[in-house]
């Protein structure tokens, strides 16, 4: 029996992979494809429901992106948001117009058509997050309005007939206070998706199809100790046990006792039936890095670095027919394959791919997940919560936590004022709510005083964030005692910082990670 999905048309949209979240809340599979996707592939994959992205560009210019007529013909449900909404209504016969006034952010919505299936459950007046130069000043033939704003005659449209439906708003984003619900209402209710993918499912498939394509070969993992790495480890171990060797390359660049933890997860005497290796290489990392300042030489030397240990750790392994990653959907979707929003990251996974290593294939057990699938896999795997839970870790560590050269120095300061950090938020309960947050050095020394002395030492930076998709980020209000608490402690506790600052810079303009 094929398993039922929805899939996604990305025309450029910045809130593409969040459209494919929305509908894979609601239990129903969905992925991620190009507008340049051949009519002919989307109609080999049965697809339940379409829906189109927004897009940075206007219908109008020449050589935007566009869908063939044909795809609103296959008889399948399609909805189309903000330029996709635009899109239906100009290859359909409507028109579509540049705005006499642009509408951005929180606008209030009408429904007119309160019987409109996408409509269910949703009152008369909302708040939607809208986001056009243009808009559809007349709705294509077959069309009737189904919601107008103020300066929107066709904020919403639909051909039921047809399974045609359209939103000029984004319903996707949080700002859209009912846009869950109408996106829930399409999937089910006009797709008739049941809504039954789970991730239990999913983990005992996996495990499956992983036994069944493994055979009885070698599988070798770079495992960092994030989640991503870990839930791959763990779904492997499961399937092919002491097949499977994982290597922990420990760059002496990661959190307070972060080592010991993966170490007591997956190494000898530890949940999971695997041959482990830890190396220790933080002397290595260290002399590597001397002297390196630029953030992006750094990132570049703790990528390549570990690409030579981990094939030197290969080497005496021996024979290796697969090759595993902790790849997810994002990265897949960032690196251009999933979609049109490329943005690849010049420390994606390890940093490339180790050249002296002779391995069949790639195998990445997660490629189809976003991070929040991956952690509910791994609880149901049994993974530890505090490792499962865990934060987002950039690739190289610390080492864009700390502004300038890196020393076994500074690696231990933020460490154990990072850990202060970590253990005062939770403390305070704010664990749970905030996204991502943590300590960094800075590359300021100012004078200070402590006891009878004067001293010269450095400035400790405190960051919290919420974001959704992390390509924005709102900052996080952590309230005045906390902060009080973490100043006194971190200045009484950790050698050489005598000053600790509060970063409430959102992103844009900033960046998550200080370099």
């Amino acid at each position: 029996m094929q398993q039922e999905k929805v899939i996604v048309i990305d025309f450029g949209g910045q809130y593409n992979q969040l459209v494919a979240r929305r509908v894979r809340e609601n239990n129903v599979y969905c992925e991620i494809y190009s507008y340049r996707t051949p009519l002919d592939e989307i109609r080999k994959m049965k697809p339940r429901g379409i829906i189109l992205t927004g897009g940075p560009n206007s219908v109008f210019e020449e050589g935007s992106a566009t869908a063939p007529k044909e795809l609103f013909e296959l008889g399948i449900p399609v909805l189309g948001l903000c330029y996709g909404a635009q899109l239906m209504m100009h290859v359909l016969g409507g028109k579509v117009d540049h705005a006499p006034e642009r509408e951005y952010g929180k606008t209030e919505i009408t429904v007119d058509d309160k019987e409109s299936p996408l409509f269910a459950g949703v009152p008369e007046k909302s708040i939607v997050w809208m986001s056009h130069n243009d808009y559809i000043s007349k709705a294509a033939p077959g069309f009737h309005v189904t919601a107008h704003t103020k300066n929107c005659p066709v904020a919403a449209a639909e051909n039921p007939e047809e399974k045609l439906y359209a939103f000029q708003f984004h319903p996707e984003v949080l700002h859209s206070q009912f846009g869950k619900e109408m996106l829930k209402n399409f999937v089910l209710k006009v797709c008739g998706c049941s809504g039954d993918w789970k991730m239990e499912d999913f983990a005992e498939r996996t495990i499956k199809e992983l036994r069944e394509k493994i055979g009885d070969g070698k599988v070798l993992l770079a495992l960092s100790g994030g989640v991503d790495s870990s839930v791959a480890a763990g779904l492997l171990s499961r399937a092919i046990g002491k097949q499977l060797t994982c290597v922990f390359v420990d760059h002496g660049l990661l959190r307070k006792d972060e080592g010991d933890q993966v170490e007591a997860v997956f190494g000898e005497g530890g949940q999971f039936d695997l041959n482990f290796i830890r190396v220790n290489a933080q002397e290595r990392y260290y002399k590597k890095l001397a002297g390196v300042t630029e953030p992006e030489k750094k990132r570049k030397i703790i990528g390549e670095e570990f690409i030579r240990v981990f094939e030197e750790e290969a080497k005496k392994i021996g024979r290796v027919d697969y090759l595993a990653q902790g790849t997810i959907y994002p990265d897949v979707v960032e690196s251009g394959l999933g979609g049109e929003s490329a943005t690849i990251k010049s420390h994606h996974n390890v940093g490339g791919l180790p050249e002296h290593v002779d391995f069949k294939e790639i195998i990445e057990p997660l490629r189809n997940l976003f991070k929040d699938e991956v952690r509910r896999v791994g609880l149901h795997l049994g993974i530890p919560e505090e490792l499962v839970m865990r934060q987002p870790f950039p690739g190289p560590g610390l080492g864009i936590r700390i502004i300038g050269e890196i020393t076994a120095e500074k690696v231990k300061i933020v460490q154990d004022a990072d850990a202060i950090f970590r253990e005062e938020m939770k403390k305070a309960g704010l664990n749970k709510t905030a996204g991502q947050y943590f300590a960094a050095l800075t590359n300021m020394r100012s004078v200070g005083v402590m006891g009878d002395e004067r001293t010269y030492d450095y400035a400790i930076a405190l960051r919290a964030v919420n974001t959704v998709d992390f390509m924005t980020a709102d900052i996080v209000e952590i309230p005045y005692e906390v902060l009080k608490t973490v100043t006194s402690r971190i200045i009484n506790e950790v050698s050489h910082v005598n000053r600790v600052l509060y970063d409430i810079t959102s992103k844009p303009p900033g960046t998550i990670e200080l370099e």
